[in-house]
């Protein structure tokens, strides 16, 4: 017996530019969240879509700032700086989602003001 081997999966259609635009902004929005709706988004539509692409690396960029600064105010938490840096950056936090939500809705590319970009 003879096995024919499956048929390769076609690649993703690319985004369309209101699709582009779509998951761009859900990429800042899900932030608010933690970093993981930035990182799904761009894993799955970095190849599909250019504004995607972009955006959701800029977003992934500054929630991976946060996770760093969460630490440093973790470890700070026992001299009590700590305890008022981590509401300061929560707040940072859904404030510059939203701000690069709307923007990126409206096809503007967002740059948050302090990130580190370790994903290029």
């Amino acid at each position: 017996m003879t096995a024919t081997p499956p048929p390769a999966a076609a690649p993703a259609a690319p985004l369309s530019e209101a699709e582009d635009r779509q998951w761009a902004s859900f990429a800042h929005l899900g932030g608010i969240l933690s970093f993981l709706p930035s990182l799904i988004i761009w894993l799955i539509f970095k190849d599909r879509g250019a504004f995607t692409n972009t955006e959701a690396k800029e977003a992934l960029n500054f929630q991976i700032t946060l996770v760093f600064g969460y630490v440093v105010a973790g470890i700070l938490s026992f001299v009590i700086i700590g305890l008022i840096l981590y509401p300061i950056l929560g707040v940072l936090s859904i404030i510059f989602s939203i701000l690069g939500f709307l923007k990126a809705k409206d096809g503007i590319p967002y740059r948050y003001p302090f990130a580190i970009r370790l994903i290029k």
